[in-house]
């Protein structure tokens, strides 16, 4: 829906991304992939677990004989196999409707790397934000809160050509920008940096570190 909207508005435009232009349609392929990874992997993940633990879900699933880190790690999973089908729908969409290029060969696998750990560490935060969550009403708006300045500040939604230094350095602090950086590269032809996928894992181990310790199985008492 976003990659219709924003290609509707922008399909006589063109963008600078590196040192040539491209087609702000094709320009948004890869950052609405982007987006339905985050969307997927760190909003649904996000709310749903703490809708889930309001509901007693967790705290029945944690009492039965199957381990916890099963249940999570299954939870992730169907997070990244999800993300990775709207990845392969909308390249597919933009490739037929908006003649946008579908990374071949070693730029493939190397898309396939940044989708694989950049959908594994944004699972990893939607768990860590879900145990500093009060209650299922406040996940939405804690969550649009934290993610919505970042997909601005990271170039998602409006490319940052001409924004202010501190916007693109603040954005580059956090994992959405390397993530973006690392889509574009494979579906746009831009230079691509490892640096981004080790940012990416430092997030993820992060955001897995967080969840381990603070996690809750069960609502507040409070």
């Amino acid at each position: 829906m976003f990659l219709v909207i924003f290609t509707s508005i922008f399909h006589n435009s063109t963008v600078r991304f590196d040192s040539k232009s491209v087609n702000e349609a094709t320009y948004y392929v890869p950052c609405m992939a982007a987006l339905a990874v985050i969307t997927v992997c760190f909003n649904n993940v996000a709310v749903g677990i703490t809708f889930q633990r309001d509901a007693g879900v967790l705290k029945r699933i944690n009492g039965t004989p199957l381990p916890g880190a099963v249940f999570l790690g299954a939870r992730i999973l169907h997070a990244v196999l999800v993300s990775l089908l709207l990845v392969v729908v909308t390249a597919a969409f933009g490739h037929v409707f908006y003649n946008a290029d579908i990374p071949t060969g070693s730029a493939l696998l190397r898309t396939i790397i940044v989708l694989a750990v950049g959908a594994a560490a944004f699972c990893a935060l939607g768990f860590a934000i879900s145990s500093v969550i009060p209650n299922a009403d406040a996940s939405l708006p804690i969550v649009n809160a934290v993610v919505l300045p970042l997909l601005f500040l990271s170039g998602v939604f409006i490319p940052l050509i001409d924004a202010p230094a501190w916007m693109t350095w603040v954005g580059r602090v956090f994992p959405i920008s390397h993530f973006l950086a690392g889509m574009q590269a494979g579906f746009l032809g831009g230079a691509f940096n490892w640096t981004d996928v080790i940012v990416l894992a430092a997030w993820g181990l992060g955001g897995l570190l967080v969840a381990i310790r603070f996690f809750r199985w069960e609502p507040r008492s409070d």
